[in-house]
């Protein structure tokens, strides 16, 4: 009887032995073919946790990226669209320096006027430029053109921001500047200015000088307006880079927990299935004993 045992016993733990090799054997070999060590959560609940909450951060990263992505290109328009604005203005100063000289003809000073008029247009057009997400890149906040030339040859001015651009952990940027801010200047907006530039030289008249004051405070205006766009295109780089690098970090954090190391799996793997089937051979050659014979 106590043979009996002894024999079942030995039964019992081989084939328990095998078993559990080949069940180690075809995890190794899941692990090496996906690169994971972890493939479900009974594998390690702490560590499973964590790789969620890498998860749900990196995927969190993803939006901020996208959202920094076209700060960063909104920014660029708009310094973009100043640049042309500030050549249009340069223009309107130049012309209007040759128009005070005293040396034109009347003719000349009415090609003049009707060059400004297209500057007047341009600068209209531009301010009115609209952003990668559709908004007004100079402002409203309802949405509508930011400038409306009037009758007269005034501008009027959609009031407040178009929205800000969310760049992640509650920050925000306005990627833009309300027109108002830039197109005026001396209490006088520059389609006035330039109307009434335009209208002194049509009748002959000396060029008010408010309205030549005007025309360089604005150009000041619209300089200024490109460095406050200079500052908060640095800090927008400035969270890229954070995100960048957290986002680095956290895949180092998430490999060191998930990912098997390849090399090592192969050669455990090689190992298990060395004594895989040393134990099969044995448990073979053991099976065929007449002991084994009696006990069946």
């Amino acid at each position: 009887m106590s043979i009996n045992l002894s024999t079942g016993l030995f039964y019992d733990r081989s084939k328990t032995a095998m078993q559990s090799l080949t069940s180690r054997a075809e995890t190794l070999s899941t692990q090496i073919s996906t690169g994971k060590q972890l493939l479900s959560p009974s594998d390690g609940s702490v560590a499973y946790q964590r790789l969620q909450g890498l998860s749900r951060l990196t995927a969190d990263a993803k939006t901020d990226t996208a959202n920094v992505k076209l700060a960063q290109s909104v920014l660029q328009q708009a310094d973009t669209t100043l640049k042309q604005i500030t050549e249009q203005l340069q223009r309107a100063s130049e012309l209007t320096i040759q128009a005070k000289s005293g040396t034109q003809s009347p003719e000349g000073r009415a090609a003049i006027a009707t060059e400004l008029d297209g500057i007047v247009e341009s600068l209209a057009a531009l301010a009115n430029t609209r952003d990668a997400r559709g908004q007004p890149l100079f402002g409203g906040a309802s949405g509508d053109v930011a400038v409306t030339k009037n009758p007269n040859g005034s501008f009027s001015f959609a009031t407040g921001e178009a929205s800000a651009i969310p760049i992640g952990d509650g920050q925000s940027v306005q990627p833009g500047s309300n027109a108002a801010n830039f197109l005026s200047g001396g209490g006088t907006d520059i389609g006035s200015a330039l109307a009434a530039i335009t209208a002194a030289l049509r009748a002959g008249d000396e060029i008010p000088g408010g309205a030549s004051d005007a025309l360089d405070a604005v150009s000041d205006s619209v300089t200024a307006t490109q460095t406050s766009l200079g500052a908060r295109a640095a800090r927008v780089d400035l969270v890229y880079a954070q995100i960048q690098t957290a986002t680095e970090d956290r895949e180092v954090t998430r490999s060191g927990i998930e990912d098997v190391n390849v090399a090592d799996a192969i050669t455990e793997l090689q190992k298990t299935m060395t004594i895989l089937q040393a134990t099969q051979a044995s448990f073979s050659k053991l099976s065929q004993l007449s002991l084994f014979d009696y006990l069946r």
